[in-house]
């Protein structure tokens, strides 16, 4: 089995000095160093392409450190590239759980007691202490947190700290009249007051040319009594 995995150096004694004798083991030695024991490992991968995506897997009978590698570096691609399309959102989560199956069964192998052909692959740092590993991690868990946040903000219309209050005056506005405004602004609920009362906030006009004054408010159609008529809210001082 071919692999792009990078070998650390010989290390000075990984194996049983030169005359001590090895352990009985027996079967196949792993395909890539030669230790034993060695025992059959699949790990699948992932990778996302906006539209299309692709499937990975490899399969090999590997002693404990190469398959611990193997692992660790499919596991980080699919981090990387697995959430790049629609449906590997779903995919890519599925594929990386399936593969704690294969890790389970990697942490059974004992360490290699046999002396190997040539040196077994590096399984580097685990994934969660790897920038590599953490960036999708964190940014899935950033997701997670402000998605629901933008669902509930975008099915608000109430400015945050602002209690919603349903219209309490369902009488039209008149011409010449003045209304007060129960919520902020750009929400509306006019209710009709006394101009000499304190709680009169704007004088109610007609547009001209289709046009309310500068420094006028435009009242919602609702409010005028054909539901039709645009009314125009001049602010006033009391």
């Amino acid at each position: 089995m071919s692999t792009p995995y990078p070998h650390p150096p010989y290390p000075a004694h990984p194996y049983p000095q030169p005359g001590a004798p090895y352990p009985p083991v027996s079967g196949p030695g792993c395909e890539v160093c030669g230790a034993l024991p060695a025992a059959p490992v699949t790990v699948r991968g992932h990778q996302g392409m906006v539209v299309v995506m692709r499937f990975t897997r490899r399969r090999g009978t590997l002693c404990r450190p190469c398959a611990l590698a193997v692992f660790r570096q499919t596991q980080r691609d699919t981090l990387v590239r697995g959430w790049w399309g629609v449906l590997s959102l779903v995919v890519t989560p599925v594929v990386l759980l399936l593969n704690l199956g294969a890790l389970a069964r990697i942490r059974r192998l004992p360490a290699p007691v046999t002396a190997a052909w040539r040196p077994p692959l590096d399984p580097g740092r685990p994934l969660l202490r790897r920038p590599a590993g953490l960036l999708p991690l964190a940014v899935l868990a950033a997701l997670a947190v402000a998605v629901p946040v933008l669902i509930a903000a975008g099915g608000s219309e109430e400015p945050s700290g602002v209690r919603f209050q349903p219209r309490r005056n369902t009488e039209p506005l008149s011409v010449g009249a003045c209304a007060h405004n129960d919520r902020e602004w750009p929400h509306q609920d006019l209710r009709n007051v006394p101009c000499d009362s304190p709680d009169a906030q704007y004088l109610i006009t007609d547009q001209h040319n289709g046009y309310c004054a500068d420094g006028d408010y435009y009242a919602h159609l609702q409010y005028s009594a054909d539901g039709v008529t645009p009314l125009c809210l001049h602010p006033v001082r009391n």
